[in-house]
């Protein structure tokens, strides 16, 4: 083993390597920037959709529920249920269609 050092020295850093590091991490920056999704929260489409959802689910528990309490306390089994599960349909129907018919803000 020899204590002798090698004949060349290593060379320093060169300028271009230095150009091309620095034009690389800005360039990473901008496909980040690109490829990061606009929208921060839900868009008026998907909001849209779940009130639509929500309106149809509604009414139908609602006149569900109405109609199944008027067929327990007055005895009249089946027909305030089916009476009020379809005034529930018409009325979550009857709001889909004013909801559809707005115009986008």
């Amino acid at each position: 083993m020899s204590d002798e050092r090698p004949g060349q020295e290593p060379l320093g850093e060169d300028a271009r390597i230095d150009s091309l590091d620095a034009r690389l991490k800005a360039a990473r920056e901008r496909e980040d920037d690109r490829n990061r999704p606009q929208v921060q929260g839900a868009d008026a489409n998907y909001r849209l959709g779940s009130r639509v959802l929500a309106e149809l689910l509604g009414g139908l528990v609602g006149g569900g529920l109405i109609g199944w309490v008027i067929d327990r306390f007055a005895g009249t089994s089946p027909w305030g249920l089916l009476v009020m599960l379809f005034l529930g349909i018409i009325v979550a129907f009857r709001n889909i269609i004013r909801i559809s018919n707005r115009r986008p803000d």
